[in-house]
Order: structure tokens, then C-alpha cells, then sequence
């Protein structure tokens, strides 16, 4: 999809319409003016303006370092050069400790331009998020392994192979659905997990090591270009897309994209049992 074909902006209510239609839509992280353009003129739905950043820009070995400060500059680049995509934007850790805390930053990131805020956590959210949602802030509530927790999680490891565990994930994604969540995000779920929760919600289901029952689809830019830091080991969702395209980097975010909707990515090998 070239920068000329996107007949209207992507909005939330084009991510429920898709789902609705049965459609994949396919997102991306983003941290900058260029590849902003880039990636929302390849046809990418969602751009993620991700702490990530913290590991893949700034070099730290965790999301933790990462502040408002930092996610609200990112925003204002990515912004700038959009082109019609959907933007969402990370609460970096402890920037919504509280509630009042939350409203105060979620404000900083609508300002910069974000389209929505990004949560890590569960039903522990659900107050978050309803003040949120009535204050006109959408919310995407990310669930599964949550960065921001790999503390007390003791690593990256896929959530939810536990039936109560599973059950429990389920059962908060509901809460937080009925509190306004309006996009969850599941990250390393078990597949027959990832298909429960997007069958079982009404709002848009991402997913980055969920699974392709999904609604969308997730990954940081820098892994699906093959430019993973060598201190980070590669994980099992990750597919880099350069060697299929055969346009060099935005030739690589279109092949993404499409493999995307028509349902090749992920594959068996992307996914957890």
C-alpha cells in the first residue's frame, strides 16, 4: 500500500470494523519521523511508540530506565511523520502508579499525539482505565508477559500454560474490556490462549507471540528487520521480513503487512503450544 493509497486515516473505529469483518490488520513499533512515514506508508495499521525503545535505542537491558520524558519526544517524532496510521503510545513504568499519576501522563502522550495509551497489567488496571476512557483517553490494556514486570515475573517467559493461570487472564481481560479497554494486547500466550481471549472479546486482540487467532498483529521494528541487539536473544515470535522484499527496507514493511492479513504470519514455528 503506497503513501497514496491509504483513503482515510486508520482510526479505532476502523480496528473494530476490521474485526468485526474478520480482517487482520498489522502493527508496528515505531520511535521516529522516518520510519513513521515509512512503516504507515507500507500500509501498516497501528504504530506502537513502545518503551522498547529503551532496549533497542537507547541501550539498556530492560524497558525500567525508560521515562515520560523519553516516550513523549519519541511521540512528537512519530507524529510528525505519519502517514494516516493509528498511533498508540507506551506508559513507561511508574508513570501510572496511582490514578491521578495516570490521567497526567496519558495527557502528555494525547498531547504529543498519541491515538490511545498502552497499559501493562491486569485487573489491577481496571480503575486506570475507567477514568481514562471517561476523561476521553482510549486505552489498550497489555497482558501476558508485561515488560515492565520482568522483575517479578524472574524473566521472559510465556504466560498463561496454567489452566487457573489461563483462566485468570481471560477472566481480567473481561474486566478490562468492561471498564473501556478498547484494544488488548496479548504478548507470549500459549496459541489456543491467544485464540480464546479474541473469541471471547468484542475489541480488537493484538498479539506478538499469541498465536494467529489474533486480531492484529505486533512486532518491534527492529527484530522484523533482522536488527535484534546482540545482547538480546531472539525470541521464537520474531520473522525477519528484509530478505523477502525486494524493495530494501519499505519493501520489507510491505511484505510484513501483507503477510499479516492474509493470514502467513505468524506460522507454527512463531507460536507457543
Amino acid at each position: 500500500m503506497s503513501s497514496q493509497s491509504r483513503k482515510s486515516p486508520v482510526s479505532l473505529g476502523t480496528l473494530n470494523r476490521k474485526k468485526q469483518r474478520g480482517e487482520r490488520f498489522a502493527a508496528l513499533t515505531a520511535y521516529d519521523a522516518l520510519f513513521a512515514e515509512l512503516i504507515s506508508s507500507a500500509g501498516v495499521d497501528v504504530l506502537l511508540v513502545g518503551d522498547s525503545l529503551g532496549m533497542v535505542l537507547h541501550g539498556h537491558d530492560s524497558t525500567l530506565p525508560v521515562t515520560l520524558d523519553d516516550m513523549v519526544y519519541h511521540m512528537n517524532c512519530v507524529r510528525r511523520g505519519n502517514n494516516g496510521a493509528f498511533i498508540m503510545a507506551d506508559l513507561p513504568f511508574m508513570s501510572y502508579a496511582s490514578e491521578a499519576q495516570s490521567l497526567e501522563s496519558a495527557a502528555e502522550l494525547m498531547r504529543a499525539g498519541a491515538h490511545m495509551v498502552k497499559l501493562e497489567g491486569g485487573a489491577w488496571l481496571a480503575e486506570s482505565t475507567r477514568l481514562l476512557t471517561e476523561r476521553g483517553i482510549p486505552v489498550c490494556a497489555h497482558m501476558g508477559l508485561t515488560p515492565q514486570s520482568i522483575n517479578r515475573i524472574g524473566g521472559y517467559r510465556v504466560q498463561g500454560r496454567d489452566p487457573s493461570q489461563a483462566q485468570t487472564m481471560v477472566d481480567e481481560a473481561l474486566i478490562l474490556q468492561e471498564s473501556g479497554a478498547s484494544i488488548v494486547l496479548l504478548e507470549c500466550v500459549p496459541v489456543e490462549l491467544g485464540k480464546a481471549i479474541s473469541q471471547r472479546l468484542e475489541v480488537p486482540v493484538i498479539g506478538i507471540g499469541a498465536g494467529p487467532h489474533t486480531d492484529g498483529q505486533i512486532m518491534v521494528m527492529h527484530d522484523m528487520l533482522g536488527l535484534t541487539p546482540s545482547s538480546i536473544r531472539v525470541p521464537r515470535f520474531v520473522k525477519n521480513f528484509l530478505p523477502e522484499s525486494k524493495d530494501g527496507i519499505p519493501g520489507a514493511f510491505e511484505a510484513y503487512a501483507d503477510a499479516v492479513r492474509e493470514g502467513r504470519f505468524p506460522g507454527p514455528e512463531h507460536s507457543f503450544a
